[in-house]
C-alpha cells in the first residue's frame, strides 16, 4: 500500500494543494518499507488527485483539503485523511496502527462547512 503525505519539509502540510512536496511511503504488513519525496508539480484544479492516484497512492494524508480534491480522490478509490499534523512519518505510522482518524476538515459546502475556517478558493 502507498500512503502519500502532503508535506512542508517533513511535516504534514496545512493545506493539500499548497504543500511543498508529496512524500510517498510504501508500506507492507503495517510497516514503512520505503519513502520518496516528489516536489509538488503545481496546483491546478483536478490535477493533483489524479497525479497521486496515477502514482499508486492508496491513502492521502493532509492537514486540510478542498472538497473538489476529496471528490476526485473518492472517485479514484483513494482514502482521504485530513486534520493530520506533525511529522509526516509519524502520521503514516499512526495510520498504520489505526490511530489516525480523519477529522473530516474539508473545505466544501455541505455538512462540514462550519469547520472550514474561512478558506476562500
Amino acid at each position: 500500500m502507498i500512503i502519500t503525505v502532503a508535506a512542508m519539509g517533513n511535516e504534514v502540510a496545512g493545506h493539500f494543494g499548497h504543500c511543498e512536496q508529496f512524500i510517498f511511503f510504501e508500506t507492507d504488513n503495517g510497516k514503512i518499507i520505503s519513502e520518496k519525496a516528489v516536489a509538488n508539480p503545481g496546483h491546478r484544479p483536478g490535477f493533483l488527485p489524479n497525479f497521486l492516484a496515477d502514482n499508486g497512492t492508496n491513502v492521502i494524508i493532509s492537514g486540510g483539503m478542498g472538497g473538489g480534491a476529496v471528490d476526485i480522490f473518492n472517485e479514484r478509490g483513494v482514502e482521504v485523511i485530513t486534520g493530520a499534523t506533525g511529522l509526516a512519518k509519524d502520521a503514516v505510522e499512526a495510520f498504520l496502527r489505526n490511530e489516525l482518524k480523519s477529522t473530516g476538515s474539508v473545505c466544501n459546502k455541505h455538512e462540514h462547512a462550519h469547520e472550514c475556517g474561512g478558506h476562500h478558493h
